[in-house]
């Protein structure tokens, strides 16, 4: 499933990378510890967190995630979003908390990473 998907199907809003939907999502990753994500996270999936500073960025590209989901309507410092335009991170974000996203991706890819 790529990234487009995900987000049609989620209510996601979609902050920055519009241009990169067509990424593959193989699975996703919850967690607000980075040291966490970037230890345990696979490429290829998204990355679900509370978190919204710019560290967010470095640490998807350096994972090689298809994306971020900011959940829980947290709002992205705009430092946030420059440096994802830049690096061509795509932030999306989504109202519901962390838990119910988790469980609505889970099931949208079948049970999947």
């Amino acid at each position: 499933m790529i990234l487009r998907d995900v987000t049609e199907k989620l209510g996601l809003e979609v902050l920055t990378g519009s241009a990169h939907l067509e990424r593959e999502v193989t699975g996703g990753y919850a967690g607000d510890l980075l040291s966490d994500v970037m230890a345990n996270a696979v490429s290829g999936q998204v990355w679900l967190t509370i978190q919204t500073h710019q560290n967010v960025v470095a640490v998807a590209a350096l994972a090689g995630l298809a994306g971020v989901v900011i959940t829980a309507g947290k709002k992205p410092e705009a430092d946030t979003l420059q440096r994802a335009d830049s690096e061509g991170v795509v932030i999306m974000r989504s109202p519901y908390p962390t838990f119910r996203v988790a469980g609505e991706l889970w099931r949208l890819l079948g049970g999947a990473g």
